[in-house]
């Protein structure tokens, strides 16, 4: 039933003040309910709103479950509706080393169009036509309508090293930015 309460416009609500008032033991098995589920809730109108909470006020414990799950596929979840404010939570509530990894992976260089495919946003026919030039999510993200503010957060929660290594990464593209409406929200 927590899945269900979780992803209910009330019933999410109920969910959080369960987790805030509610003793360890109580909340054990809420927990343990919404780990089952957390790459659904993330997604979910509701539902990310409850991942969200468990990531500013939960344990660290359940921070990294989460963290876990986002792990691997911070582009797509970064370019979605819900799932972007759960990226945006992660890297501002993750640990330092936890934040690191998140940065890491949207630095490295990946090849966009092997990306769109595993993701499922392009076919076969397009990738006949499009050009395999190998660029980072970071890229990619920047100029998205929700990615670009999961960017702006970890420029701004980043440790001084990793800072530099996004900027370093964003100054290159500042040109094409200046073209893409969210590409503007980076330069700000």
């Amino acid at each position: 039933q927590v899945f269900g309460l979780s992803t209910h416009p009330y019933g999410c609500r109920v969910i959080q003040r369960i987790l805030e008032h509610c003793t360890g033991d109580q909340t054990c098995p809420v927990l343990e309910e919404l780990h089952q589920h957390t790459e659904q809730l993330v997604q979910d109108q509701y539902g990310n709103y409850v991942v969200q909470h468990v990531l500013e006020h939960g344990r660290p414990e359940d921070k990294n479950k989460i963290v876990n799950v986002v792990r691997g596929k911070v582009l797509p979840l970064s370019q979605h509706k819900f799932a972007s404010n759960v990226v945006e939570k992660c890297v501002t509530h993750a640990s330092r080393s936890e934040r690191a990894v998140l940065i890491e992976e949207v630095c490295s260089f990946l090849d966009g169009v092997f990306m769109q495919l595993l993701w499922g946003r392009i076919g076969a026919p397009e990738l006949a036509c499009s050009p395999c030039r190998p660029h980072s999510a970071l890229y990619t993200m920047m100029k998205d309508q929700y990615a670009n503010y999961v960017v702006q957060k970890m420029i701004e929660v980043a440790e001084p090293p990793q800072r530099k290594l996004l900027l370093h990464k964003i100054r290159p593209h500042v040109p094409s930015l200046r073209k893409y409406t969210y590409g503007k929200h980076i330069l700000a």
